[in-house]
This record gives structure tokens, sequence and C-alpha cells, in this order.
């Protein structure tokens, strides 16, 4: 009898172990997708405020006509809006939290609570460039990430 609970406790703990490992596999795969994202969300970023300097240039020049545009005045509202619009910011601390997650992910020990907080904070992240963003590719790309932050969310609700 002792040897029949003895295999039955192996192989229990031989299926949690498979599920684990297939979970995690899971995860980094869509870790790896929100990655991608992330990087193609940059990229698209760099060039929204050289955009902005023509659209603003051409807004003034029609409202001023004849007029001469201050060129401080300008340079200082191109100040005000890349700072407003940069989400340099939420890209690293978003990149840093994918990377504490794959940390995690390879962790012996139980991380479920933790994980459960990184995504907490990529999702406010996320949330925060969708909100700066002034680019449709951009939302587009926000909202893929935020798919993908909810799948994560979903898998480690079966995470110790």
């Amino acid at each position: 009898m002792l040897e029949v609970i003895k295999n039955a406790t192996e192989s229990l703990v031989n299926m949690r172990k498979v599920e684990g490992e297939k979970i995690a596999k899971d995860l980094k795969r869509r870790l790896d997708l929100i990655q991608s994202k992330v990087k193609e969300v940059s990229k698209l970023s760099t060039g929204l405020i050289e955009e902005y300097v023509v659209k603003l240039e051409e807004r003034v020049k029609q409202i001023l006509k004849d007029q001469e545009i201050d060129k401080s005045r300008l340079a200082q509202e191109v100040v005000i809006y890349a700072d407003k619009s940069s989400i340099e910011e939420e890209i690293t601390r978003l990149n840093s939290h994918i990377s504490q997650f794959n940390e995690l992910l390879n962790s012996n020990e139980a991380v479920g609570k933790k994980l459960d907080f990184i995504i907490q904070e990529m999702n406010r992240e996320t949330n925060t460039i969708g909100s700066k963003a002034n680019s449709l590719e951009i939302t587009n790309g926000v909202i893929d990430m935020k798919t993908e932050i909810e799948n994560l969310r979903e898998q480690v609700q079966n995470i110790e």
C-alpha cells in the first residue's frame, strides 16, 4: 500500500512538473511577442517629434499667413510636446519588467504573486504609452501588447 501511495505521489509530482514546463514555455513565448511589440512601438515613436514640428509649423503658417513665425516660441512648443509625448521612460521600464519576469520564470521558488505584480506594472506602462500615443500604429501596438499581457495574467493565475 505504501508503494502505491509513493508511486501516485511521484506521478503527480511529474505531471505538475510537465505542466509547469509547458506553462513556462507559453509565458516565454508571450513575453517574446510583447518584447517584439515594445521594440516596434519604440521605433515608431522616434519620428513623431519631427512630424509634429512639420505639422505645427504648417498650422502656424496658415494661422499667421504673411506674419513672421517666432522660431523661439515654436521651439518652446516643440519641447513641451516632446516632453509630454515621450514614451522612452515607459519603454525602459517595460523592458525591465520583461527581464524581471524572465528571471522569475527561471527561478525554482514560488513566483505566482511576484509575476502577478510585474504584470500589473507592465499593464501600467503599456497604458501610459497608449495615453501618450499620437500614432495609429503605436495605438495598434499597444492593443497587441495589452492583449498578450492579459493572456499572461490568465496563465499566471495557474502558478503558485
